[in-house]
C-alpha cells in the first residue's frame, strides 16, 4: 500500500472590511449575502468533507449541509454520497448531542485527543465515529486519517482557532475569503485568525489567484503554499 494522500484543504471565511468574522451578539451576524451563500454551497458540494470546530457548533448550531437539491443529485450521479462527511474537532470531548449538526446530513466524524475520547463517545458515540488523534489534537494526523478514508477535498469553515491551527501548521492549500462591505468595530469581536507563529511570518506573501464580485461581496482566493 502506498503513502496516504492527504486531502486538499480549503479554508472558507467571511470577514468585514475591518477584519472581523462576527459581532459580539448572541446570534450569528450575517456578513455574507445570498450570492455568496450560494457559492459556498457549491464549494461544499465539491468537497469530500466539511470541518468546523466544536466551539462553532456550540455557538452557531449549524446543520452544515449542501442545501441545493440539484447539487446533491449531481453528487449522487457521480457516485458520491449525497452529503459530504461532516467533521468536528474537540480536545475536551464536550459535545451537545441535541444540536442540529448531529441530526442532518450523512456520516459524521469527531476528532479528539485521548483525554476527550471517553466524553465524546458518551455524548455522541451513537451519532458519529469518534477518533482519538493521540495525546493532543494533531491536524496532520487528522488529514492522514481523512485521506485514508478517501476524502480528496476538505472544506474548513472555522472557527478562528481551527483556521489558525491549519495555517500555523502549514496545512492549508487555499483560503477563500469573502469580504463584506461593513464595519463591526468591536475590539472583543472574533477575528479570522488568532495570534500565532505562521510559516515565513509577515515576509511571506500568498499567491492571489482570483478576485470575484458576488453582489456587494468581494471573494478572494489565496494560495498560501505557492
Amino acid at each position: 500500500m502506498g503513502p496516504v494522500t492527504r486531502p486538499y484543504v480549503l479554508l472558507s471565511v467571511a470577514v468585514s472590511v475591518d477584519g472581523y468574522i462576527d459581532d459580539r451578539s448572541a446570534h450569528r451576524f450575517p456578513l455574507s449575502n445570498a450570492e455568496d451563500f450560494d457559492h459556498v454551497d457549491q464549494v461544499r458540494a465539491e468537497s469530500g468533507a466539511i470541518l468546523v470546530g466544536a466551539a462553532t457548533i456550540r455557538r452557531d448550531n449549524p446543520r452544515l449541509l449542501v442545501n441545493g437539491a440539484h447539487r446533491r443529485a449531481a453528487r449522487v450521479a457521480e457516485g458520491r454520497p449525497e452529503y459530504p462527511v461532516k467533521v468536528t474537532v474537540t480536545g475536551s470531548g464536550d459535545l451537545d448531542p441535541t444540536l442540529k449538526f448531529w441530526h442532518h446530513g450523512g456520516d459524521k466524524i469527531v476528532y479528539t485527543a485521548e483525554a476527550g475520547r471517553g466524553r465524546a463517545v458518551e455524548a455522541v458515540g451513537d451519532l458519529a465515529e469518534v477518533v482519538s488523534l493521540g495525546p493532543e489534537v494533531d491536524f496532520g494526523a487528522l488529514l492522514d486519517d481523512l485521506g485514508a478514508r478517501g476524502v480528496d477535498r476538505l472544506m474548513v469553515e472555522g472557527g478562528g482557532t481551527i483556521h489558525t491551527a491549519f495555517l500555523a501548521a502549514g496545512l492549508a492549500d487555499e483560503i477563500r475569503m469573502a469580504v463584506a462591505p461593513m464595519l463591526i468595530g468591536q475590539a472583543a469581536a472574533p477575528r479570522f485568525l488568532n495570534p500565532a507563529e505562521f510559516p515565513g511570518g509577515p515576509a511571506r506573501r500568498f499567491y492571489l489567484e482570483d478576485v470575484s464580485k458576488l453582489g456587494d461581496v468581494a471573494v478572494l482566493r489565496y494560495f498560501p503554499k505557492l
